[in-house]
């Protein structure tokens, strides 16, 4: 009889999203979490060598980066990051509806992320398109026909912008991965996949969307504010 009642729990667990590998819901949520802090501590490994490698360079050529840095538009960079804080809040806010199984305002919040994120994904077009538009683009269009601030060797900044567009590239790029993460995660919400006993799909996207956020407020200060300009 326990056998039986057993079996008939563990079904009713799977028809709720239970896979057939765990054996409980809690078990495939703290699976599922840690798996994406795993994920998240080789990203932070990724992009902290990429902050190292930028203090080093930095350090070695700091009259070209300061100019590079006075070169880029810090209204927009500061524009893209309230813009990011918002959407942190709309996911959180996602994860909260998920978890109380309010499954419109679940489409509705995660909707609202992704807005947010096409908001700043086009800030960011603008940004390059300027940026190529006067020539400071590394190795495809380098031929500035702006005054470098404080007559920095062209050298210098050229590698300032090296950094600037690889970092803030391989940024976006997350951005557009966690657009569709979310495009998916909206589908499923829509369709009922998700309740307040298994919202775990919900829970793991914040957190990648969180990290991505995180990066760009270490980015938007080492980019845009630390170069003198004030």
């Amino acid at each position: 009889m326990a056998e039986m009642s057993a079996s008939a729990a563990h079904a009713a667990e799977h028809e709720r999203g239970l896979r057939h590998h765990f054996e409980d819901m809690e078990q495939q949520h703290e699976a599922g979490n840690l798996g994406m802090w795993v994920f998240l501590v080789t990203e932070i490994m990724f992009f902290g060598g990429l902050f190292a490698a930028y203090a080093i360079y930095r350090s070695l050529y700091l009259p070209g980066f300061e100019a590079g840095s006075r070169l880029l538009d810090v209204k927009l960079g500061a524009t893209n990051t309230a813009v990011l804080i918002g959407s942190s809040l709309t996911m959180a806010l996602a994860v909260h509806a998920a978890q109380t199984g309010k499954r419109k305002a679940l489409v509705l919040f995660l909707i609202l992320t992704m807005l947010l994120g096409a908001v700043f994904l086009g800030i960011k077009y603008d940004e390059y398109a300027t940026k190529w538009h006067h020539g400071l683009v590394p190795g495809l269009k380098w031929a500035p026909d702006e005054e470098i601030p404080g007559n920095a060797p062209l050298g210098s900044v050229e590698m300032f912008f090296c950094f600037y567009f690889f970092m803030t590239g391989l940024h976006a790029l997350h951005m557009i991965i966690g657009f569709g993460i979310m495009a998916v995660m909206a589908a499923w919400a829509w369709r009922g996949k998700f309740s307040p006993g298994y919202y775990a799909p919900i829970e793991v996207s914040g957190l990648y969307w969180h990290f991505v956020d995180i990066v760009w407020i270490f980015l938007f200060p080492l980019l845009y504010l630390i170069g003198g300009r004030y």
